[in-house]
């Protein structure tokens, strides 16, 4: 129900289950995991697109007919479970662009929070309604929203459970483009084509500084910037990019 498209130096991976809005099953969970969790093995792959099949939804969120007799310790291995794949898409080596068409709700909307950038159609909506089936948000949409649109919108959006649109979301900074209708994809491939020709080494250290650095202090965060853009003086990357430059030429970087 994972379906894994290679396009050259791009990978587009889709939810496969458009007769169930998408919604996310264990098994589908796992195999999300283990993709993540191994992107960055693959020296060839320089962007990802995540989306959903269909014109309705991205994601409607976990399978609830699998959550409706969990509780104790199996609760929070579900929890768990979902922070997990969250986690390895947020650090993911490689760009991760979700592209929303239609509904992402629940956990899919924390895997959009998840994603380094995020592309929606005319039609996406947002939202984290778990509070309307009694529990709350548990794949770490209660961190990463508060983080993207501050504390009090983020609370207003979970306490209403309501929708929040395409144009909402952009201006409220929850997604960084709207493509124009029936253009989702080939948007997102544009922009997946325009981040794969920059230098695969210097894309790792820039998704690292700011994923891991906003976490820290300032003072933290400048340190392990500096040590990265100091590591990147030693590859031939740098160098080839530099000549590139100074020779009013393309660049052809080989992540090296």
């Amino acid at each position: 129900m994972i379906s894994f498209e290679r396009q050259g130096e791009i990978a587009i991976v889709s939810l496969n289950r458009p007769d169930k809005l998408n919604a996310i099953s264990r098994a589908m969970l796992l195999e999300l995991i283990e993709i993540f969790k191994n992107a960055g093995e693959d020296p060839g792959l320089r962007a990802i697109i995540l989306t959903g099949a269909g014109d309705r939804a991205f994601s409607a969120g976990t399978d609830l007919a699998e959550l409706i007799n969990v509780a104790g310790d199996a609760a929070l291995n579900v929890a768990e479970g979902g922070q997990r794949l969250c986690d390895y898409v947020e650090s993911c080596p490689v760009p991760v662009s979700l592209a929303v068409n239609g509904i992402a709700a629940g956990a899919g909307c924390e895997l959009a929070l998840a994603s380094h950038i995020r592309i929606a159609s005319p039609t996406a909506s947002f939202s984290l309604p778990e509070i309307k089936l009694g529990i709350i948000p548990g794949y770490g949409g209660t961190q990463r929203l508060a983080r993207e649109v501050g504390h009090g919108r983020a609370l207003e959006i979970m306490l209403t459970a309501r929708s929040v649109g395409s144009d909402e979301a952009f201006r409220i900074g929850l997604v960084n483009r709207i493509a124009p209708a029936g253009a989702l994809l080939a948007e997102a491939q544009r922009l997946a084509r325009e981040i794969a020709q920059m230098a695969p080494l210097a894309i790792r250290a820039c998704l690292q500084a700011v994923t891991k650095g906003t976490e820290l202090p300032l003072s933290a965060g400048l340190a392990m910037e500096a040590e990265l853009f100091a590591s990147l003086f030693a590859t031939s990357d740098m160098r080839e990019g530099t000549r590139a430059f100074l020779e009013k030429r393309p660049a052809v970087f080989k992540g090296e």
